[in-house]
């Protein structure tokens, strides 16, 4: 029997690791080529990692929240056939624990132990030993919410051979939290003045934080994983960047009938929904191409001037949370490779199947609001860009129509565009010149095109 070394693959040019969340198979499985073995999840997106071979599982290097470098290898697969490992042998005592980091080393012969565990001289707040091993995701936690070794060691594991997990320590800290009822002594020393000590109603120095307390009905909801990185995100841009918005509407009624007008024809023939988001960022792309210094982003003191228009794309995800993967040079696509781009990138968003690569790279974002209901909203910019447009619910509201025989009322299709910008380096007049921009690409849309 021959066999297969299973390794973490390049998932884009920043991604270097990436976390197990799950395995999807077990030692002694058969898996079938292009068959998803386990799940991992980095910074930017969670994937599937699929065998390229058809065999049996035989070994699992890696447990369940261990940080796996590109290039590691993760399992072996048993194939079909005479021979060798295919590439060089990774056995677990070459696996060494340094610092939150697993790396590989080369192979130490006059070691005799399972695993060699190797303790960074810098501050850390909790290491493996001989009998028990904590994954980096569980030391990282352990540090972050400052359990001391002697409380880690005694938790009762329920993972494999007794390991600790996320949800062991979780619940760890949950329960500290709800036994910690003694409220902290304050010390205040009095002030000398004049030779009379004087003891101040309050100290200056005492951050006042009020407790959240919670009751016994009250229930308790973890983050997921893509909630933590979103909120993380949202509360460093806001910090980064000093929005302001511009609002404009747009009648979009010559959208509204030549969509209905094409939308069948077009479904026949390209086997594609037409939908309003492809009309919507062809006039976007149009829009940064005459106004390029909306298609920047800031690095410390510098500009830098994007080269190609990619536009970010809100999508949803299958649990609800929201991703924004990037339609590469967008500029240069027309309505049908505009309306496939879309299409894709949303569906694969669904189905959770983005690549890395899918949301990297972005320069303009845009985001409908309207889907949810919502006339217009005050999006927050998507970091290290300097732009964001929500788009509106598309209302059938009455109007003026200017005509040359005079003023009327009329139904029309109206939506409002609501325009954040970083108010370092884009001032009231190009932010609202960029979003006039876009309102003019739309109402000046030409009933009689053909795709």
């Amino acid at each position: 029997m021959a066999k297969f070394e299973l390794k973490l693959p390049k998932m884009g040019e920043s991604v270097a690791e990436a976390t197990i969340t799950s395995w999807l198979k077990n030692v002694g499985d058969v898996i079938e080529a292009d068959e998803a073995v386990l799940e991992i999840a980095t910074d930017k997106v969670d994937s599937e990692v699929p065998s390229e071979v058809d065999g049996v599982l035989v070994e699992k290097f890696f447990e369940v929240d261990d940080v796996v470098q590109v290039g590691q290898t993760i399992a072996v697969i048993e194939v079909q056939g005479e021979g060798s490992v295919q590439s060089t042998s990774i056995e677990k005592h070459d696996v060494l624990e340094v610092q939150d980091k697993t790396i590989t080393s080369e192979i130490l012969p006059e070691v005799n132990e399972s695993k060699v565990i190797v303790e960074s001289t810098l501050d850390v707040s909790v290491v493996s030993n001989e009998e028990r091993f904590y994954s980096p995701l569980v030391r990282n936690i352990a540090k972050k919410e400052k359990v001391t070794q002697d409380e880690l060691d005694a938790i009762t594991g329920s993972g494999s051979e007794g390991r600790v997990t996320k949800n062991d320590i979780l619940a760890y800290l949950k329960n500290r939290v709800h036994q910690s009822s003694v409220p902290p002594v304050q010390i205040i020393k009095p002030i000398q003045s004049n030779g009379i000590s004087k003891v101040p109603t309050q100290s200056p120095e005492v951050n006042q934080v009020q407790p959240i307390i919670s009751s016994g009905e009250d229930e308790i909801i973890e983050m997921s994983r893509m909630g933590k990185l979103v909120a993380k995100h949202m509360v460093e841009s806001v910090q980064t960047s000093a929005h302001v918005q511009s609002f404009i509407e747009a009648d979009v009624t010559k959208i509204w009938n030549w969509r209905n007008k094409v939308k069948k024809d077009f479904k026949n023939r390209e086997g594609e929904n037409l939908t309003f988001t492809p009309i919507f960022m062809e006039a976007v792309a149009k829009a940064l191409r005459d106004y390029p210094m909306m298609n920047i982003s800031v690095k410390e003191d510098t500009i830098i001037k994007k080269k190609n228009i990619n536009l970010g794309m809100a999508a949803a995800l299958g649990d609800g949370n929201l991703i924004v993967p990037v339609i590469k040079n967008a500029d240069q696509l027309n309505l049908i490779g505009m309306t496939k781009q879309v299409n894709d990138l949303a569906n694969r968003a669904r189905n959770n199947q983005l690549k890395p690569d899918d949301i990297q790279g972005g320069t303009y974002t845009v985001t409908n609001v309207g889907t949810f209901g919502s006339i217009m909203g005050t999006p927050i910019i998507n970091q290290p860009q300097v732009g964001i447009l929500a788009l509106g619910a598309i209302r059938k509201v009455p109007a003026v129509i200017e005509t040359s025989e005079g003023d009327f009322i009329g139904i029309r299709y109206k939506m409002f565009m609501s325009h954040s910008y970083d108010h370092r380096v884009v001032n009231g007049a190009l932010g609202g010149q960029f979003v006039k921009a876009v309102k003019d690409y739309l109402e000046s849309w030409n009933s009689d095109r053909e795709i």
